[in-house]
């Protein structure tokens, strides 16, 4: 799966969570983007583990400061699982 097309997963996952548009950057951060709280976090991150069929370890989230990290992890799982 191409970079571009985890990014507009991962937008589209979120913006159906806070029920409006939004747009996201590699270092785009909860902090920046009204709404992600974390409630909404642990909301994506069940979504993004349903919708890439991946599972992230606690380690793991915590290493995750920005969209450009989570982005990188997806893909590393995935590459691992030969996708």
């Amino acid at each position: 799966m191409l970079n571009s097309e985890i990014y507009t997963k991962i937008t589209e996952i979120l913006s159906d969570l806070l029920d409006r548009p939004i747009s996201l950057s590699p270092e785009t951060t909860a902090a920046d983007v009204p709404g992600w709280d974390s409630f909404n976090h642990i909301n994506l991150i069940i979504s993004i583990e349903a919708e890439f069929r991946i599972k992230f370890q606690t380690a793991e989230m915590e290493t995750m400061h920005n969209v450009g990290a989570l982005v990188d992890r997806i893909e590393k799982k995935l590459a691992e699982q030969g996708r």
